[in-house]
This record gives structure tokens, C-alpha cells and sequence, in this order.
């Protein structure tokens, strides 16, 4: 298995890339988290399929957008920019929570370059209109960061990520050492674009194959939103290739908590999707 290795994309946009035969999965993570979060589940898969995991723009090392409120369409023409630099086609785009409102954003946008979608935890936004006011959702986590200061906002937040916090107590510790790596501008661009996001109405303009994936105790975004993501997928296309997991006993974290269980259901979402042409160009290029 080739290791992750950590490169810089021109737009300024830093990502974990494991090489493979076929075309990659792109993850994208959730508002509290980094890149590195994906490297256990990218173990889990099949070696042979290319992977990529980028830091959002404004996450760690990558340039945060321009604008003090982005929308999601924003981050997928970032993203739109690192697969055209990169030459991949085909890929199958994995968003995780806040990543969720990403990958529909790309899927309905960009989606002629992608063979299907999975959304992992989905979040689907709040909807506000684009320049506030601020949701009260939104406006709280702005407000507690400030007044708490990140290390403590981190320590607070990261229990509630997963089911039964008192038996994982190790990755508890390392959820709260990650989100304890925040800063601005980054996190107040992403808490805007979540207040405005609409996964919904992207998703249901999009007809890629889609796989949602929640942990059926997330307390953050509950099994009623992934059945509603599902809902709006479904709304206007062919269902069969619409698909629904709610997996027992995980939380938001779904894909650290049961790693495996998610790392099959990709696998699964994978052989059902077209395959790359051969010599179609995957993730090799350095």
C-alpha cells in the first residue's frame, strides 16, 4: 500500500494524496476537522484505488477563499480547480458532515468529472441568505469560540461527537487535538457557508449515484437529516441507485467509531459506479 504524502495543490490548497490504479476518492472534511481525520478509513480501503484527502480552504496549511462569506459553490470550485490541476476523472467524492455541503455543491456543478457521491453525516445548512444575518445555530459557535478561547471550545465540542464518549475516550482526545488546530479566517468562512448552505436543493439537481451514510445515535446531524438528504435525492431521478446506511451504535464520527463498516459501504458504492477507462490519468502525478 502506498503511504499518504502531503501536497500543495497551485491554488494554494493542501491535501493528503495516496496513489492507485483507479480513480481516486476525494474526502472532504467535516467543520471541526482536518485531512488527517480520513487516514484511517483510506487504510481501510482498497489499496489499488487512489485517495485523496484535502485540508478546506482556510484548514492547516491551505489558503482560506477570499471573502469573509463564501458559499459552498465556492469551496467546489476550489476543489474543481485542485481535480483539473491533478488531471482526475472519475473520482468518487466522499464529504463528511459540512464536507457534505461540498460535495453536492461540486456533484451539482461539476459532477460531469465524478462517478458518484457519498455523504457521511450529511449536513443540510441552514438556508440563510448569503451575507446574514447569522442563524442562531451558526451564531453560537462563532460566539463560544470567542469567549471560550479554541482549546476549550475543542475540549467542550469533541465529546459530543460520538456515541458513548466515556468508552472512546482516545479518540475523543484526538478529535479535541484537531479541532483544537482551528483558526481564522478559515472557521468563520466555514461557519458562514454552513448558515447558507442548502444541500437539499443541490442534491436534488444532481443524478450521480449517491451513498448516505449516518451513525444511527449522531446527535449532531440525526439519522432525519441523512432520510431527508436520501428524500431529496430521490425526488427527481431513477432511486435505484440511491442508497441509504444508518449505521448501529456510531455517532457523528461514523467514520472513525466503525471504520470498517464505512469503509465497506464505499467499497460497495465503488463497484457499483463506472469504472475508469484504461489510461485514464488517476492521482500519480506528483
Amino acid at each position: 500500500m502506498q503511504p499518504l504524502d502531503r501536497r500543495t495543490a497551485s491554488n494554494g490548497v493542501s491535501y493528503l494524496h495516496r496513489g492507485g490504479e483507479a480513480a481516486p476518492f476525494v474526502f472532504l472534511h467535516g467543520i471541526g476537522s482536518r485531512a488527517s481525520s480520513f487516514a484511517p478509513l483510506i487504510e481501510a480501503l482498497d489499496p489499488r484505488r487512489a485517495a485523496i484527502a484535502w485540508d478546506a480552504p482556510g484548514y492547516g496549511p491551505s489558503a482560506p477563499l477570499a471573502g469573509d462569506w463564501p458559499l459552498a459553490r465556492d469551496y467546489a470550485q476550489a476543489l474543481e480547480a485542485l481535480l483539473l490541476e491533478l488531471e482526475i476523472d472519475g473520482a468518487i467524492l466522499a464529504g463528511h458532515s459540512l464536507g457534505t455541503l461540498m460535495a453536492a455543491s461540486h456533484a451539482r456543478h461539476f459532477g460531469r468529472r465524478l462517478s458518484g457521491v457519498a455523504l457521511i453525516s450529511p449536513a443540510l445548512g441552514f438556508g440563510a441568505p448569503d451575507g446574514g444575518p447569522l442563524p442562531q445555530g451558526a451564531r453560537a459557535r462563532l460566539d463560544e469560540l470567542e469567549t471560550l478561547g479554541v482549546a476549550a471550545y475543542a475540549a467542550k465540542r469533541a465529546p459530543q461527537l460520538v456515541h458513548r464518549p466515556q468508552a472512546q475516550s482516545a479518540l475523543v482526545e484526538e478529535l479535541a487535538e484537531t479541532m483544537a488546530t482551528l483558526s481564522q479566517p478559515g472557521y468563520g468562512q466555514a461557519v458562514r457557508m454552513l448558515a447558507c448552505g442548502r444541500l437539499l436543493e443541490d442534491v436534488a439537481q444532481t443524478r450521480l449515484p449517491f451513498l448516505v451514510i449516518c451513525g444511527e445515535e449522531d446527535t449532531v446531524t440525526p439519522p432525519a437529516m441523512a432520510r431527508r438528504a436520501e428524500a431529496a435525492i430521490r425526488s427527481a431521478r431513477d432511486a435505484s441507485d440511491v442508497r441509504l446506511a444508518l449505521v448501529p451504535a456510531a455517532g457523528h464520527m461514523v467514520h472513525l467509531e466503525a471504520k470498517e463498516a464505512v469503509a465497506s459501504l464505499l467499497r460497495e458504492l465503488a463497484a457499483t459506479v463506472d469504472t475508469p477507462k484504461v489510461g485514464r490519468p488517476t492521482c500519480d502525478r506528483p
